[in-house]
């Protein structure tokens, strides 16, 4: 159950965050972006600040008590500057536009919107005041790395045989092996690296296995053995230096992963860990009408580093306070959460959390559904849609049938994905991918694709494709998949793991595990179950009660059997039928040739 004290504490601060966006903070005019405000720098001859912020961030509290109060900043914002205030949680594709900034993130246009100067974290306020001025006696734009604009994209869906290697090599060498996780000064683990090594490790890949135990083994220490939950990262280069926000991303990034790692090593700190993760959602991150909050604050008072307070018992940390919890009930954090719920369901077998993911399924489709399909970000969006909302939903649904069997979740996932390419197709028949959002022509900024979000894109489609045989759906994967596999994108960052497995999935035929039986027979549902426990994340779990009529890809005929029974297909073969719970991961390793 939530603590009553939380839920009070959240209840009061939903005024507080869902202020007006323009307000007047420490003398300076705030508003937030919009086309009109570019339209009056033009008009009034003045530049452009954008401050990008998280409402759970230490050093965006501290700019704003310090640099944004300082008498000559305000002065110097006043006179030459329309100054934008944007919460990046709000705002999709702002956050993903400048993610490599942030947070905070300092942006400087011109009233054309052209960026001319880009600046990552704090900026004291002599800093600050030195920039303005510089700005307005030369606004030449700073030599960067641009983002992209102008792309000429393969016209291949697959990796050449050198960006491969070359993906594959940095996935190596980019490991940490004294502290696990990658080769940076913030510690945290990367989702889609240890998921490839996982995926590797399931092939005879001990190197890979080492690099995902280590690092799962590692990140532990990331998580409140308090409350639970998951701090955001670490920095000095080791994991015991926390910035102690919990955001969502974190959160049900790190319960899936935990989840799959127990159902392939089962190791049961790995189940703990994600069940603290979800303990503390539960206790903190969850709204009375069930649906999910989007983050807790680093900070019990804005701007103080909170390392004491977090050292503390439960009893004592409740004397002094919670730090403030953003209730906003987006849904694409709400898609995050009801699919690591579900993951977590399906290696745990605890009703409790199933019954979660749907109620905030439930709950998204009943109050963020837009009409004509696809789903809204917030209550009222000023901008959108977006993309990462539609598409962490159609991952919850796809999620939630391989939980539950349910068709209309396969449905929703498959309009969902169709909603996606209507919407957010980037650069016509000539380009590849999909944008953050949806913005008209005239928009200031044109919303880019982004490379996370792609590859999250492309294994959903090859999913929904094998669900459905929908070759529509498999045309927006390799339409996708031609995007990230793109030579300049593909080699944009330290590692990318994510496009290896994207690559795998869409050449791949995913483990194929079908329950023919009944679903109130209990042979049945035990077999069900257990499929469910089958280790790895690229599986196609379905049940087949003929009373429902044909499979949503009725691309198995299956014989009628006298009594339930399991079968496993894959590459056009499958085997022949079990009877047993204890058969069937053996069978399918079998017919996979992994025994």
């Amino acid at each position: 159950m939530r603590h009553i004290f939380t839920l009070i504490f959240c209840l009061s601060l939903a005024g507080l965050l869902s202020a007006s966006p323009s307000s007047s903070q420490g003398g300076i005019q705030w508003r937030d972006w919009s086309d009109e405000a570019f339209a009056e720098a033009e008009r009034d001859g003045k530049f452009v600040i954008l401050d990008l912020e998280a409402v759970w961030c230490h050093w965006c509290h501290v700019m704003e008590d310090k640099t944004y109060s300082d008498p000559d900043v305000i002065t110097l914002i006043n006179k030459h500057y329309i100054a934008l205030k944007v919460d990046q949680d709000n705002r999709p594709d702002l956050s993903r536009r400048y993610q490599d900034w942030g947070w905070p993130a300092t942006i400087f246009f011109n009233a054309k919107a052209t960026e001319l100067v880009k600046r990552a974290g704090y900026i004291p306020p002599k800093s600050m005041a030195k920039l303005l001025q510089a700005i307005v006696d030369d606004p030449s734009p700073e030599r960067d790395a641009p983002i992209r604009s102008q792309v000429v994209f393969t016209g291949s869906p697959l990796l050449s045989d050198k960006i491969r290697k070359l993906l594959q090599d940095r996935h190596l060498d980019s490991y940490d092996p004294e502290y696990g996780s990658l080769k940076i000064n913030q510690k945290f683990m990367d989702r889609d690296t240890v998921e490839y090594a996982l995926h590797q490790a399931r092939n005879g890949d001990r190197e890979n296995e080492r690099i995902a135990r280590h690092t799962l083994d590692e990140a532990i220490a990331l998580i409140d053995p308090v409350w639970g939950g998951v701090y955001q990262y670490s920095t000095g280069g080791k994991w015991d230096y926390p910035h102690f926000e919990k955001i969502m991303q974190s959160q049900a990034g790190y319960m899936r992963i935990y989840a799959l790692a127990y159902r392939q090593f089962g190791d049961k700190r790995y189940l703990k860990a994600a069940m603290d993760i979800a303990r503390y959602l539960d206790d903190f991150l969850t709204a009375p009408n069930g649906a999910l909050y989007t983050s807790q604050d680093a900070d019990l008072v804005q701007g103080v580093h909170s390392r004491e307070f977090f050292e503390l018992n439960d009893a004592q940390r409740r004397e002094q306070g919670i730090p403030r919890i953003d209730t906003h009930q987006y849904a694409r954090e709400n898609g995050w959460g009801a699919r690591a719920l579900s993951v977590l369901y399906q290696v745990s077998g605890n009703k409790d959390y199933l019954e979660r993911a749907e109620r905030i399924a439930d709950w998204v489709e009943k109050n963020r559904k837009r009409k004509g399909g696809g789903y809204n970000h917030d209550e009222r969006d000023r901008s959108g849609p977006f993309l990462g909302d539609n598409l962490a939903m159609a991952e919850a649904y796809v999620s939630l049938y391989q939980s539950t069997g349910r068709r209309i979740y396969v449905q929703r996932a498959r309009d969902t994905l169709g909603f996606i390419d209507e919407t957010f197709r980037y650069g016509g028949d000539e380009g590849a991918g999909y944008a953050v959002a949806y913005a008209p022509s005239s928009a200031v900024i044109t919303p880019l694709p982004q490379i996370d979000e792609n590859i999250a894109l492309m294994r959903l489609a090859i999913r929904v494709y094998h669900l459905t045989g929908d070759q529509a759906t498999k045309t927006v994967a390799e339409r996708t998949m031609r995007y990230l596999a793109t030579p300049s994108i593909a080699t944009e960052r330290l590692t990318e793991a994510g496009i290896l497995l994207a690559e795998h999935e869409l050449v791949n035929d995913p483990d194929h595990i079908t329950i023919v039986g009944y679903k109130d027979d209990k042979q049945a549902q035990q077999l069900y179950r257990e499929a469910l426990r089958y280790p790895g994340s690229y599986r196609r779990i379905e049940w087949w009660d003929k009373r429902e009529g044909e499979m949503p890809n009725p691309d198995v005929q299956y014989p009628a059997l006298p009594q339930a029974a399991a079968f496993a297909c894959s590459n056009r073969r499958c085997s022949l039928p079990v009877f047993k719970k204890a058969d069937i991961h053996p069978m399918v390793d079998a017919l996979n040739g992994r025994l």
